[in-house]
């Protein structure tokens, strides 16, 4: 929150999209408070599919989470529409899969004010969405971190496989496994690749862009992350962001901050210094044939210099950028990336360093002169992190005056919030005129521990007087404190969209197991809207045969060059280039691949595990309660 962020997304204890990335509803209701003294907001992920028996557990959550200040749940199952939820505000979360203008606009008419666009979608594809949306929906969408490379909510291999269902939280993350692709003849085209994996999103260069396509919430995957990482990558952005809001034209969309307060960054923000899998703007702009992570998912961090000599427990680098003690440094030996750390480097000389390493030489294999290092842990620039590393100040207008009986502070911030203290004192003439407004400008403008700096202080007395530095600095106390309750008290939660009466239709009247429907109340609620058949969700284990595993924009013929449309008017070639299927191994799975070519996209084909297919569904899922917060209605 102090690097920028106008809004954070956590999970509760239960029901969440990372399973292990929970939260008591107890922490949760303290980071409310925390985010609401800047008027920035808390959204809770419930975004998992529900099985019946845990729909009343996650009723008594919901209520839960809205006792204790949340600002809006982020949802995926439908069928918690259909429960006796509290007046909360409700996003569509990306597991959604909207890709669509009608999906959209469904989901707005259904009572979601907030949508959580596909990864997928291209600029164009998101302004149709948002000429499609009333004018106060609102676009979210990722720019940046981790990307699924299956549409999200359309992945299957994890349950399939491991009966860890990605649609509830338990990823086994197949798509970052070493896969080697064999053409429909049992040719290798590549061997031992991570070819479901994908490089990380980002979209730093097209926030421009992104805003002029309707987008206005930014969203910055970072569950599983660390500190550093989230405060690094989050004052990036609010730096580009701030950036926008300063150039716009004046015939421009009319932005403004989203929540209160100015953040100063401390460090130099550099998205390249933390976990990546190298970058990409994926399809915002277009097809590209260089999106994957295919040698490793691993992060290799930037490039440093060469190793020049080996000696006894120590090699040499010559590199132009400076080196320190816990560095981490990483390259690349067969295929697989070597990490070290360097416990301790020493100076040469220019360009110079000698390095020893936490382990023998001779268990760092292929390292020899000449091998490229790379940097994936900046230990200077990382300590700078764990610092003190950003503060964030709303601005403050100040009037001191003179009261019958003494002296009062009002305090006025940036979103017009009022309050003040009063002081009784016996008014004495200042024995040094010229100096009283000046030792009272400088005690009044003491606000360095609080959210607030005073931007201007307006002195109404009909004299100088005396005022001790106690009573001004009680004065300013007191305000502060009344101001930051008042802020509090005022943080207005948005309510609930009504959704559109009569219902309006879904745009299809046939569901498959793709849409995820798991329990009875989400069937309910399809039905009220118009669905005629509706099958169960792949979880329910109902579809013993072969089926769609994946479904990805991601395309294996494409990156290998082997894509019909890419041979379209290549002379000797056109016509030779035919989607048939390819299969992908790992150890004794194989996977076939089929290729939708008027979709542009990739089908990973397969069936469910015997032994996951004859397990039981899941029970009632235990909760941990929590009371309404301090202070709540």
């Amino acid at each position: 929150m102090l690097h920028g962020a106008d809004a954070v997304y956590i999970g509760g204890p239960s029901f969440g999209a990372r399973h292990n990335a929970g939260n008591s509803v107890a922490d949760i209701a303290g980071l409310v408070n925390f985010a609401h003294r800047y008027h920035a907001r808390i959204y809770a992920t419930l975004n998992t599919i529900l099985h019946d028996a845990e729909l009343e557990p996650a009723r008594r959550l919901v209520h839960q989470l809205y006792d204790a200040g949340v600002d809006a749940l982020i949802v995926q199952d439908m069928g918690l529409l259909e429960l006796d939820l509290p007046p909360i505000d409700l996003h569509a979360s990306t597991q959604c899969d909207i890709r669509s203008p009608e999906k959209a606009r469904f989901l707005v008419d259904a009572g979601f004010s907030q949508v959580v666009l596909a990864r997928e979608l291209a600029l164009a594809e998101i302004a149709a969405i948002r000429a499609a949306l009333p004018d106060d929906a609102v676009i979210e969408y990722f720019v940046h971190g981790a990307l699924c490379v299956a549409f999200s909510g359309q992945c299957y291999i994890s349950h399939a496989h491991t009966g860890r269902s990605a649609n509830r939280g338990d990823c086994s993350q197949a798509c970052r496994l070493p896969y080697t692709l064999k053409d429909e003849q049992g040719r290798v085209v590549a061997f031992e690749k991570h070819l479901l994996s994908v490089k990380d999103n980002n979209q730093s260069a097209n926030l421009a862009a992104l805003v002029d396509a309707g987008v206005r919430s930014f969203k910055i995957e970072g569950r599983y992350k660390d500190a550093d990482y989230v405060k690094n990558i989050t004052g990036h952005y609010r730096r580009l962001l701030d950036g926008l809001l300063e150039r716009q034209p004046a015939h421009g969309p009319s932005l403004a901050r989203a929540s209160s307060g100015r953040t100063r960054l401390l460090f130099e923000p550099d998205p390249d210094k933390t976990f990546h899998r190298g970058s990409t703007d994926y399809f915002a702009t277009g097809r590209k044939a260089d999106i994957g992570a295919f040698d490793t998912p691993a992060f290799v961090g930037l490039p440093l210099g060469t190793v020049t000599r080996l000696g006894p427990d120590w090699f040499e680098v010559e590199t132009d950028q400076a080196m320190a003690n816990g560095d981490g440094l990483t390259y690349l030996n067969k295929r697989v990336v070597v990490g070290l750390q360097a416990n301790v480097v020493e100076a040469l000389g220019p360009g110079r360093w000698r390095v020893f390493p936490n382990e023998p030489l001779a268990a760092l294999p292929g390292l020899k002169p000449g091998t490229a290092l790379s940097r994936n842990r900046d230990h200077a620039w990382e300590q700078a992190l764990a610092r003190k590393s950003a503060e964030r100040r709303m601005t403050l207008h100040g009037t001191f005056r003179e009261t019958a009986d003494g002296f009062a502070l009002d305090l006025l911030d940036e979103d017009g919030t009022r309050a003040g203290a009063t002081a009784p004192f016996d008014r004495q003439p200042a024995r040094d005129p010229a100096r009283a407004e000046t030792q009272l400008r400088e005690q009044l403008d003491r606000f360095g521990g609080t959210d607030f700096i005073l931007e201007s202080l307006d002195v109404a007395w009909s004299r100088p007087w005396f005022v001790p530095a106690s009573l001004a600095n009680r004065l300013r106390r007191e305000a502060v404190e009344k101001l930051e309750a008042a802020r509090l008290a005022g943080h207005r939660r948005l309510p609930r969209r009504p959704a559109v009466e009569p219902p309006t239709p879904y745009p299809e009247e046939t569901l498959s197991y793709l849409a995820n429907v798991y329990n009875q109340a989400a069937r309910r609620f399809y039905e009220r809207h118009g669905v005629r058949l509706i099958a169960a969700a792949y979880e329910a284990h109902q579809e013993a045969g072969e089926v769609s595993l994946m479904i990805t924009k991601h395309c294996l013929r494409y990156s290998f060059s082997l894509c019909p449309k890419q041979a379209k008017g290549v002379t000797g070639v056109q016509g030779q280039v035919r989607a048939d299927p390819m299969v992908l191994v790992n150890g004794d799975e194989t996977l076939t691949l089929r290729f939708d070519c008027r979709a542009c996209e990739m089908h990973v084909m397969g069936k469910m595990k015997k032994h996951v297919l004859k397990s039981p569904p899941p029970s009632a899922v235990p909760v941990v309660f929590y009371g309404k917060r301090a202070g709540s209605q």
